[in-house]
């Protein structure tokens, strides 16, 4: 294995100074992509250990990581997916968008959490949700890895379905994201329903900048009522 397996030490370090019992990891994917929905994984795994090959998903081989997710269904106490939409995406701005879908996520468990690890430096939940940011906290922390992968093969899957309403944009393979054939079809069919009309790549396409919606810059970077 060519890197660290993650660990329950933030949340041991969350449960011993907070009295914290429920800690959710929480994840998203599809941030940087042109196409299809923000996806945000809530997962509570307890303080079992966890699967073989476990870690950030980026960092998981396919197959390994749809049969991992898989494996991850069966194994964690509890998970939960949020979406927001394209359209979401654009009339909010990304960071309303991701704590709409982190909410989502959250409010489907079937217990609410007293305290949530969140991937990454910027606090996107805010109140009243209790918050630790971890920087890698996919690679470190283990609620957090398991909601990365979960939250990988799902939203991968969802694009894969839309796939075949969109051939030419061959979502199956890059999930909405940037890439030469993503790209060659957006100048050749323009923006789908599924694109985010905010996004900067718009400004290149010549035929279809004019659907070109103004973007909402996200104003609420700081970490919120941290712990």
């Amino acid at each position: 294995m060519p890197y660290e397996p993650p660990t329950h030490r933030v949340e041991r370090s969350i449960r011993a100074t907070t009295g914290a019992k429920i800690v959710a990891g929480v994840d998203e994917v599809g941030r940087g992509a042109w196409a299809g929905p923000v996806t945000v994984c809530a997962a509570i795994t307890g303080l079992r250990r966890p699967p073989a090959d476990l870690t950030d998903s980026k960092l998981v081989p396919e197959p390994r990581r749809s049969a991992l997710a898989e494996e991850l269904g069966g194994w964690v106490t509890a998970y939960s997916l949020g979406h927001s939409s394209p359209e979401e995406i654009d009339d909010l701005g990304m960071t309303a968008a991701l704590r709409l879908a982190a909410v989502r996520a959250l409010d489907g468990l079937p217990t609410r959490p007293d305290a949530v690890i969140l991937d990454g430096k910027h606090n996107y939940l805010g109140p009243p949700w209790k918050v630790r940011t971890v920087i890698k906290g996919d690679q470190t922390c283990v609620a957090v890895a398991a909601a990365s992968v979960i939250a990988k093969v799902r939203r991968d899957a969802l694009m894969a379905e839309l796939a075949p309403q969109y051939a030419e944009f061959a979502f199956q393979e890059n999930a909405g994201y940037p890439s030469p054939v993503h790209r060659a079809a957006l100048e050749a069919q323009g923006p789908t329903p599924l694109h985010r009309l905010s996004w900067a790549y718009m400004d290149a396409l010549t035929r279809w900048k004019h659907l070109k919606r103004t973007r909402i810059e996200p104003t609420e970077h700081e970490q919120i009522d941290l712990f």
